[in-house]
Parts: structure tokens; sequence; C-alpha cells
């Protein structure tokens, strides 16, 4: 019984400085200082996330790419949409991407999953807001006097607005290593469509794609819920890197151009799902077919 109590204690140890908290609480002399960052907290995150080890391309037998959705209406996936606002000690994945692009930490921006056409803070502005003046406003312009702020409506990205994320990586067997193992590569947010925000033909668009590696170390320092134990939270590259959420494909590279699923099988969602789950199954046979060979 001693043994046991003891084996607990160091268990519970190794997770309290595996996974520590931000808020400070237990520590703080004044209200303030709740959210400040410990010594502690300072010290882990300038270790940074855990490098991804190198390949060897000539060990790469096997490899698909995937593009995968992160839908806001799955349970599993609340921890990436949720909250909606910022609290003592978090924030949103999406106020966290957006803080990190518009402060320059994350500069591996681009508009597809291609990675060809880097965007500048600059035309990201458009993506962000937009500015409507209302008829009653028009009518200020017209008579040429200054528009009044009560007609002057704008839209502004939010992380309610956020639909789904998308994510593209790569499954790929490393003989070396002699497993098969997945390599994350872009993470994309899919947003209220700024153009159509308020609108009865209100759509959603894909705001940007980041280059995952890039955005690691923002990702690191940044940690969701743990509606079990909010003592030990996650840090959301951990949570990417660990496939800790429930996705679906909807894209592979394939003979046809690397068409997206609802491409190639149309109208029935029932077979783009059945396809989806095929190609899912071919990944994981690969592995189990090598070794049974």
């Amino acid at each position: 019984m001693k043994n046991l109590k003891n084996t607990i204690l160091v268990a519970a140890a190794l997770a309290s400085s595996a996974t520590f908290a931000q808020t400070n609480l237990y520590n703080a002399r004044t209200a303030d200082e709740i959210g400040k960052k410990s010594l502690e907290d300072i010290w882990t995150e300038t270790e940074g996330p855990k490098p991804y080890h190198y390949v060897n391309e000539r060990d790469i037998i096997f490899e698909r790419k995937v593009w995968e959705t992160i839908p806001a209406d799955q349970r599993a996936n609340l921890v990436y949409f949720l909250p909606f606002e910022k609290t003592l000690d978090r924030k949103p994945l999406f106020d966290v991407i957006l803080e990190g692009v518009q402060s320059g930490q994350i500069t591996e921006v681009y508009d597809g999953h291609d990675f060809t056409h880097k965007l500048t803070l600059k035309d990201l502005e458009t993506k962000f807001t937009r500015t409507e003046i209302t008829d009653q406003g028009v009518e200020f312009y017209n008579l040429g006097q200054p528009i009044p702020e009560e007609y002057i409506i704008t839209h502004r990205l939010r992380a309610r607005d956020v639909k789904e994320y998308r994510i593209m990586g790569a499954w790929y067997f490393d003989r070396n290593a002699g497993e098969l193992k997945y390599r994350l590569l872009g993470l994309c947010p899919v947003v209220t469509d700024i153009a159509t925000m308020g609108s009865e033909a209100e759509s959603t668009t894909e705001l940007f794609w980041i280059f995952f590696p890039d955005a690691r170390e923002v990702l690191f320092k940044n940690y969701a819920y743990n509606e079990k134990n909010n003592r030990l939270q996650s840090n959301f590259d951990y949570l990417f890197n660990a496939r800790m959420f429930s996705g679906t494909i909807y894209q592979t590279d394939n003979v046809y151009g690397n068409y997206s699923i609802s491409e190639y099988v149309r109208d029935n969602a029932m077979l783009q799902l059945l396809e989806a789950e095929r190609i899912k199954e071919s990944i994981r046979d690969f592995e189990d077919d090598l070794w049974n060979y």
C-alpha cells in the first residue's frame, strides 16, 4: 500500500512538471498577478516544442498526403473553438493564430494549401475586417457631409466566426524506424466570409493557410482547456501533433490531380464519407500488409 502511494505521488509530480498551469493562481500576492507566468513556466517555454526528427528521403517507402476537416460541431473538437472570448488564463485558438500572424511571430502564411503565394500583412488586412456604410450614411456622403459613426458598421472576424479548421499532412512509412508516421504540414481556419457577413447570402471561406512548422512556437506557448482536469492542460502544438481531434478526410493526392472527394464523388454525402473511410483504411492497411507480406 505504501509503495502504491509513493507511485501515485511520483506520477502526480511528473504530470505536473510535464503540463503546467499558466494562471499563477496559488502564488499570486495580488489579483493582478493572476495569469502571469511563473519562473518555471518561462523556463519550460524557452525549451520550445520538441523538434521534428530529420527524415531521410531515401528511407521513405510509402507516402500519402491527406487533407482533413476538423468541424466545430464535434464534441472532441471543442477545445479548438472554445472559449469564444479570452479568459483569465487562455484564449481561443483563432485569437492565438491571429495574434501570431499580426505580430510577425508566424510569417509562413499563404493563400492556398500548395504554399506558393505568400501573403503579407497588407494582403491580410481586408480578410479580417470590413467597413459598411448604411443607406443613411450614404445620404450624408452624397451631400458631402461627414458620416456619423452610428451609420458606419465595422465587421470583424472573431473566434465565433470559425466554422472549422482544415489541416494538411502526410502519412509516410519510414523504413529506418520501421513504422508508419504522420507529419502535419498545413493549418487553415475556415471562417464566415467577411464580404458576406450579415447578409442573407452569408457563406464560408478559407481565411489563409499556415505552414504548420512555422507556427509551432506560438501554438506551444498557448494552452487548451482540459475538462477532465484543468490542472493538466495541453498546448495546441501537442494536441495537433498527437492528432487529438475528430477529423474527416476531404481530399488526398490522387490520379485526378489531387481532386477533393466531393469533386469525383458528387451529390452523395454518404458515398463521400465512405470514400474518406476507404482512404483511411488503405493507409492503415499498408503497414499491416508490409509486415504480413
